[in-house]
């Protein structure tokens, strides 16, 4: 997002919040193309703030990152119904008779 002069867009202040938020004025926003989601990186330089908008990652990157995400949960989940530490949700140990007689059945 750097800018030369002739580029800049002079802006009003922007105010921080006490969660020390600021909102970014919309023309600058625009001219920088900024978007919800995106990763904004800032820097101290002086007694100024630079932000810069950081690149996307690559989506094929971000897939085999999911991927390994999801293959260590599924080996996680393997491992815990091997060993038994994980009943059945809905039954707890119990018949549906039991359910009934302890009244949590509707």
């Amino acid at each position: 997002m750097t800018t030369s002069l002739t580029n800049a867009i002079i802006c009003r202040m922007a105010k921080v919040t006490g969660k020390f938020q600021i909102t970014l004025p919309k023309a600058l926003v625009d001219q920088c193309r900024i978007r919800v989601g995106d990763e904004l990186e800032l820097r101290s330089i002086g007694r100024s703030i630079q932000i810069d908008r950081r690149s996307a990652p690559d989506a094929t990157r971000q897939r085999r990152d999911r991927l390994a995400h999801f293959d260590q949960a599924t080996k996680r989940q393997q491992s815990r119904q091997a060993t038994g530490a994980i009943r059945p949700a809905r039954s707890r140990g119990w018949t549906r008779e039991e359910l009934y007689i302890r009244g949590r059945t509707r």
